[in-house]
């Protein structure tokens, strides 16, 4: 698998890599790990009556990249512009006409608390059984005055309690085995860069405990020696994305003196210096800055969320930038078994856009003839061609996903996640062991970009 470039990267001139560690120095297997969250939240919501006992997890209902429109109780799809192209109210999909009525002039804007945006693989689970709790909202057999938005809320505080308790996370160690797809290359492939003279940095908002368990499960056995080691800067709890706009004096450092349970720690002194070897509590990027002697683009920072670790890291502070999206092996796999099927697509739609301008032309003709033989005859045609378009598109519009198609595309444009993505991620990849191929002194380049005209040229 190779890493994607959205704008030219040097790697020789990157003095430090931070990383975050969930879903990116660390992949879980997300049906198991989303699967278990859902389940906890579905024992809490039982627990309060509500009627949910024959709901299952189903990954295929959400994706990265979707926005829940929390007014609406709707789940969508948007191009690159913010247009909605696709929407379902609960599990259902809206059909056009439904569709065009609500967001005919809607352009999706983030900023507005109406929208949220599914940024990674943690979400598919607050995804689905939203989907799935609206039909019951629906059906008025939830037994609280809750709307869409309310409903919204009750969620995400119930999996946040998940995450604050420990609950899942609880499990992920009792069993590490089960839920994470080991890497062996991810490893060589941070002790390739700490050779050639890279600055590590681990920047996770993960506990310290569960950081030690995870990290150490993944990488010890295969570096033979503890993965602390490899690291200049650790650092837990970080509260991603204010750990990259916040101060110093806003959020300072804190030094785990002990990593036993409870972890204790000690309030770092203004000033005081960061040392490699010792694990830090919050703090903040402005912090990090300091401590490597490092700004802006000399510091490259690879993540898997599309906000809290690259949106932010780019927009606050210019570092350069790397998205882990797994999901790209999936959507790339799926591509290639539809490629003689996008062939024949393409060739059909060249076909009917060349009867549509014969069509055009003899519309014009008719004002100054009455003849519509020549049009009928047109009209079939591309009735014809529409039987042949229609099955193929509808396949390419289940690629990947069944309900929601391919990640980056929204009918034939980009998706709005193709469009964040674009915008913030100077490379993306699959996954971090596809830097250990392209080596530390890489030099990763940009395509030279398409235009409309240019396309066929």
């Amino acid at each position: 698998m190779n890493l994607y470039c959205n704008r030219t990267l040097n790697l020789r001139h990157i003095g430090a890599i931070g990383y975050d560690m969930d879903y990116t120095l660390i992949h879980y297997h997300p049906e198991l790990w989303e699967g278990r969250a859902y389940v906890f939240l579905q024992q809490k919501l039982l627990s309060e009556k509500w009627p949910i006992k024959h709901l299952r997890f189903d990954a295929t209902q959400a994706c990265r990249g979707l926005i829940i429109d929390r007014l609406h109780g709707n789940l969508v799809k948007a191009n690159r512009f913010g247009f909605i192209k696709q929407a379902r109210h609960g599990t259902k999909l809206l059909d056009l006409e439904s569709q065009r009525i609500i967001y005919g002039r809607t352009i999706i804007d983030l900023a507005d608390s109406r929208w949220v945006f599914l940024n990674t693989l943690f979400s598919l689970s607050e995804g689905c059984i939203y989907t799935q709790l609206v039909d019951l909202l629906d059906q008025k057999l939830i037994p609280e005055p809750l709307s869409y938005s309310t409903l919204y809320d009750k969620i995400v505080s119930v999996l946040q309690e998940a995450h604050l308790e420990g609950a899942v996370k609880a499990d992920i160690q009792a069993d590490p085995e089960r839920y994470i797809a080991l890497d062996p290359e991810v490893p060589r492939t941070l002790l390739d860069q700490h050779r050639a003279g890279k600055k590590l940095v681990l920047i996770t908002n993960s506990e310290w405990n569960y950081t030690q368990s995870m990290m150490s499960t993944c990488f010890d056995r295969f570096l033979g020696t503890s993965w602390q080691s490899l690291f200049d800067l650790i650092i837990v709890e970080a509260r991603k994305p204010l750990f990259f706009t916040a101060s110093e004096a806003m959020k300072p450092f804190f030094a785990i003196t002990n990593s036993t349970i409870p972890t204790l720690v000690r309030p770092m002194r203004p000033g005081e210096p960061l040392e490699k070897g010792v694990a830090y509590l919050g703090g903040s990027a402005q912090g990090v800055e300091r401590a490597l002697g490092l700004t802006g683009d000399d510091i490259l920072y690879i993540g898997d969320h599309m906000f809290g670790d690259v949106h932010v890291s780019k927009n606050a502070l210019r570092w350069r930038t790397a998205l882990i999206l797994r999901e790209l092996e999936g959507e790339i796999a799926a591509e290639q078994s539809f490629e003689q099927n996008q062939i024949l697509l393409d060739a059909l739609m060249r076909q009917k856009e060349s009867l549509e301008h014969e069509i055009c032309q003899e519309r014009l003709a008719l004002l100054q003839s009455h003849s519509t033989e020549r049009l009928h005859a047109l009209r079939a045609a591309i009735d014809t061609l529409d039987m042949q378009i229609g099955p193929l598109a509808e396949q390419a519009s289940r690629l990947h996903n069944e309900h929601w198609g391919l990640l980056f595309r929204a009918g034939n444009d980009k998706s709005y996640l193709a469009y964040q993505m674009e915008r913030y991620a100077d490379v993306y990849t699959s996954r971090v062991s596809n830097f250990f191929h392209a080596t530390p002194f890489a030099y990763i380049r940009s395509h030279r970009g398409s235009l409309p005209h240019t396309t066929h040229m």
